[in-house]
């Protein structure tokens, strides 16, 4: 029997934008893949209108690779409130573009998600969904989900096994997993503690909350899209058609 917790929305969000995008050249030779347009919008407004829609107040955008490009992009937005986070010095892969974001995140989860990732929400939306199942008593992440056969524009052999309690497995070397890491989490800041200095990933982090027995997942419900090299934008479009038809 699952015992209930209280809910918490998360009011900050870590972004990360400062990746260089090599899969999506040419397109990323002179525009920086967050600002790469997919439906009309560029891939950071997509994400930070989601964010905005769940109540954040304040997200963490990373920047290095054509930095000056996204700083002015989010100059005039208004909602959530930006915070720049600058590796034009140092590209800190994702973990340690975190650990020198977490004072501007502060000490309660915080939602983490990739600038790129985009999806299709269901009926209730997968962020209200995260929130509403993360539980800091048990978990130090807690990660959206996409059903590796069904999702768009992937084809790779999945990340996770999930667990009837919704703990997370690594897939192993030569086996093929029923999920992917969609690109979405809620983070505790505990996660980060003990943590490297410098460039590292994140899923070190997450394969140690593994062993702890304190990553977890949640399936996403509805469709996810990976939007990872140029080819990928038209087929992300055309379900985005589909669905508002």
């Amino acid at each position: 029997m699952t015992v209930p917790h209280e809910v918490v929305f998360p009011r900050a969000a870590m972004v990360l934008a400062a990746g260089r995008g090599e899969r999506m050249r040419p397109l990323t030779d002179t525009l920086p893949k967050p600002l790469v347009s997919v439906a009309g919008k560029p891939l950071l407004d997509h994400v930070l209108d989601r964010l905005a829609a769940a109540g954040v107040e304040r997200a963490v955008v990373n920047v290095h690779y054509l930095a000056d490009l996204i700083e002015n992009h989010l100059a005039g937005r208004k909602a959530p409130r930006i915070v720049i986070s600058d590796e034009r010095a140092q590209l800190l892969d994702t973990g340690g573009g975190v650990v020198m974001a977490l004072p501007a995140l502060g000490r309660a989860p915080f939602f983490h998600i990739n600038s790129d990732t985009i999806w299709i929400d269901s009926v209730k939306p997968n962020l209200e969904r995260l929130a509403e199942v993360f539980d800091p008593a048990t978990m130090d992440a807690l990660l959206l989900l996409a059903p590796s056969t069904e999702s768009i524009g992937y084809s790779g052999r999945g990340d996770f096994v999930m667990m009837p309690d919704r703990r997370l497995r690594r897939r192993g070397e030569r086996e093929v997993a029923p999920f992917v890491y969609a690109g979405a989490a809620i983070l505790r800041p505990e996660l980060f503690d003990g943590a490297p200095k410098g460039p590292f990933s994140l899923t070190r982090l997450f394969d140690r909350a593994a062993e702890a027995g304190r990553l977890h997942g949640l399936r996403l419900e509805g469709v996810w899209m990976h939007v990872g090299t140029p080819e990928a934008i038209a087929k992300a479009e055309a379900a985005i058609r589909a669905s508002a038809g």
